[in-house]
């Protein structure tokens, strides 16, 4: 069972107003910024694709799908995405893009054997992208500068436009590399 904390006294520092506003804010912030940074183009993702495709991924091997029947196609089985990883990489050989460019997605889901807390809820609302490398650029110091434009965005992001809807929360302004490569070469596979 989850773990989910309510404070017995909580005031919300924005209302349901701003809370939408701040919403739109951050997705538009992204779209246009996170976009423009990394050379993406968006794409919509599925809702639900026809089980047994492959293409919806575990995650960790033992969650299960929200399924569903389609009765105009003699009740095959749909299942509600939950992880994007192997649509994104088959979108990106669909729309033949190359490498320096790639996919951003807003992506909604279900994930029904989510261990509920504060951070974790059933439905999910999160941006989703991929990007083309060629092998030369599979390295930490690619990757490394990759994360640092996607917090450059955030930060931006945050000094710019939450600052107006009175958030107080601390952003990291140093990034922290933890990855589970075991050769000591600098190459990622």
């Amino acid at each position: 069972m989850g773990n989910i904390i309510k404070p017995i006294v909580y005031t919300a520092a924005l209302d349901m107003k701003q809370t939408e506003h701040g919403i739109k804010q951050i997705k538009e912030f992204f779209q246009q910024n996170l976009s423009t940074e990394l050379r993406l183009r968006r794409v919509t993702a599925p809702l639900f694709v026809l089980q047994g495709l492959g293409i919806n991924d575990d995650l960790n091997g033992v969650e299960r799908a929200v399924t569903f029947p389609i009765k105009d196609l003699g009740d095959a089985k749909a299942e509600v995405v939950h992880s994007l990883a192997k649509w994104k990489r088959m979108s990106l050989a669909e729309y033949k893009i190359e490498p320096g460019y790639g996919i951003y997605t807003d992506m909604n889901a279900i994930r029904a054997d989510e261990e509920l807390d504060n951070l974790h809820s059933l439905y999910v609302d999160q941006w989703d992208w991929e990007a083309v490398i060629t092998r030369e650029q599979r390295t930490l110091s690619f990757l490394k500068n990759v994360v640092g434009k996607n917090l450059c965005c955030h930060t931006a992001h945050r000094i710019s436009h939450l600052r107006d809807l009175s958030a107080t929360e601390a952003f990291p302004s140093k990034q922290n590399h933890i990855h589970t490569q075991r050769r000591t070469a600098e190459n990622v596979s």
